[in-house]
């Protein structure tokens, strides 16, 4: 099966914390990243089409990046990175080293 995405996603379980604008902080727990964007487990509801901070640590730094949530399936939400340049070479260099581990059964995360 191909999958039409821009960029692949890595599965990357790590904590993450959301702020959305008008409500305290949602923690949660991330299934995968891909350069575009993240997927994680929330334990309380985002609204979606809602702009929100994301903070989270992935191996290769610490990330704050505004993410616009995009899809909902139960618990597990979708967002998708909106800018933050030297947040998105973070990620990237994140992916690439995901990539290379996932390909030889390593673990990476943090």
């Amino acid at each position: 099966m191909i999958e039409a995405r821009r960029h692949p996603r890595y599965q990357l379980e790590i904590d993450v914390r959301i702020y959305p604008r008008n409500s305290s902080v949602v923690r949660g727990h991330t299934v995968d990243i891909s350069e575009s964007g993240i997927s994680a487990m929330l334990r309380d509801e985002v609204r979606l089409g809602e702009v929100v901070r994301l903070e989270f640590t992935v191996a290769t730094g610490d990330v704050v990046i505004h993410a616009l949530a995009r899809q909902r399936n139960a618990f597990r939400y979708g967002f998708e990175f909106l800018e933050a340049i030297s947040q998105l070479e973070i990620i990237q260099r994140a992916c690439r080293q995901l990539a290379v581990a996932q390909a030889t059964g390593r673990s990476l995360e943090s």
